[in-house]
């Protein structure tokens, strides 16, 4: 078994490699890219996009609806599995709850690009008008984003005082992680405060992950628009964003397992136990998929035939087929064998689930909103498309390059795996010769 110095020498944040820099190189580099496209945005209006009076909102949209789907497993791994006792996900809850934070970080962010007047976001909070589904939005990600941020930096606590003593007289970030640690001694009375605070957290933070979906479905679904016009919206995205972030979690976990030497720790166990949890909510999602398409479907009104045929026989057939199938089939049937959910090929299902669920945002909010109930005349067949410009790719590519240096920053600087509560669990005490200053 590991003393307690070596379990601290382990898991302690480590400086970037050469690779670790050229990677957090190439995100600075995407993003000064997007903040460059942004202020042309700036500078000359919307018009910069493709978007237009049929297609008003685009791919900052999708992309705003992902964050929010990502941002879900903050709560699913460090509220709903923690409070459920699955001990076995403290090494996945600090990796979460970091995705959560970026994620939720950048969604606040997308909306404010995709507004033609940013400079009047505080109108939202001055002039807001509480029947506007914009403004519950507005409530919830703020919310969410509060508890996410105490729900990652509260059980940091203990670890920010052991990493104050292993870097003293070694590194100037042993007075930050001091001033950090808030006092931090493992006093019975802190330590009551302490797991008494996270489980508050971990409850508050469940009934408000699913709000910020449940608000966010609703911006679609409280209009008549077909394909958005459905009652079944708030727990469709509800499923489909525990889908994305158990993909993601199974992404990052996997990288951060070969970067950082982690075996010990994130063994080839959690990644079988991440691959029948996505087994299961892609079983859970396809679910929803079915009753979202089949419905209108069978009733096939013409404003619903013509958006759905778009989808299953139109442009976006190749798309739609890609995305359920090679999103959601696929992963289920692969990891279903426990071949299938070794360590690799989880990490491959794990990249292929996220960018399914990025593309099925894409065509949540697209395809709908090129078939209106009242179709707009005269204007010019160009606008009854939409192709996102190259500055709107750009622009894209930049908040996920930001949530990605986030996530690498927070890396860098904060344990990866909770060692306070690992060493807990694994009956590992501080040595006499830890205790000397």
């Amino acid at each position: 078994m590991k003393d307690y110095n070596t379990l601290i020498k382990e898991l302690a944040p480590r400086k970037f490699t050469a690779l670790g820099k050229l990677w957090t190189g190439f995100l600075i580099a995407v993003l000064v890219a997007a903040l460059v496209c942004y202020y042309f945005q700036l500078r000359d209006g919307l018009i910069i996009t493709e978007m237009r009076d049929y297609a008003l909102w685009g791919v900052y949209i999708s992309n705003f609806v992902f964050f929010v789907a990502i941002s879900l497993v903050g709560s699913l791994m460090t509220a709903i599995l923690r409070l459920s006792g699955a001990n076995w996900s403290t090494p996945l809850t600090r990796i979460s709850e970091i995705i959560a934070v970026a994620a939720i970080i950048m969604a606040g962010l997308t909306i404010i690009i995709d507004m033609g007047r940013p400079d009047r976001i505080l109108y939202l909070f001055t002039h807001g008008r509480l029947q506007s589904p914009i403004i519950w939005d507005v409530v919830v990600i703020s919310t969410y984003l509060v508890i996410s941020l105490l729900l990652l930096y509260y059980p940091l606590l203990p670890d920010f005082a052991i990493l104050k003593k292993y870097f003293k007289g070694k590194n100037k970030l042993s007075k930050w992680y001091g001033k950090l640690a808030l006092n931090w001694s493992g006093t019975d009375s802190q330590r009551q405060i302490y797991n008494k605070s996270i489980r508050i957290l971990s409850i508050m933070i469940i009934p408000v992950a699913f709000g910020i979906h449940t608000v966010t479905a609703w911006l679609f679904a409280t209009t008549y628009r077909p394909g958005w016009d459905s009652t079944n919206f708030g727990p469709y995205f509800i499923a489909g964003a525990f889908v994305a972030g158990a993909g993601a979690v199974i992404t990052i976990m996997f990288i951060l397992r070969k970067s950082h030497k982690l075996q010990d720790y994130i063994t080839d166990g959690h990644f079988d136990k991440m691959g029948k949890l996505l087994v299961l909510l892609c079983l859970l999602y396809l679910y929803f998929n079915v009753n979202e398409y089949l419905v209108p479907a069978y009733k096939m009104t013409v404003e619903e035939g013509v958006h759905l045929n778009e989808l299953f026989l139109g442009q976006y057939a190749a798309l739609f087929y890609l995305v359920i199938v090679g999103g959601l089939i696929v992963p289920i049937i692969v990891l279903i064998f426990p071949k299938g959910r070794k360590p690799v090929p989880v990490f491959i299902m794990g990249v292929i689930v996220v960018l399914g669920a990025w593309w099925k945002r894409y065509l949540i909010v697209t395809p709908t909103l090129l078939h209106p109930f009242l179709p707009i005349q005269g204007v010019p067949e160009s606008w009854h498309h939409y192709y996102p410009s190259t500055m709107e790719w750009i622009i894209t590519f930049g908040t996920l390059a930001g949530a990605l240096l986030i996530i690498t920053i927070l890396v860098r600087y904060v344990p990866i795996i909770p060692i306070h509560e690992t060493a807990e669990e694994r009956g590992i005490t501080e040595s006499e010769t830890t205790k000397k200053p």
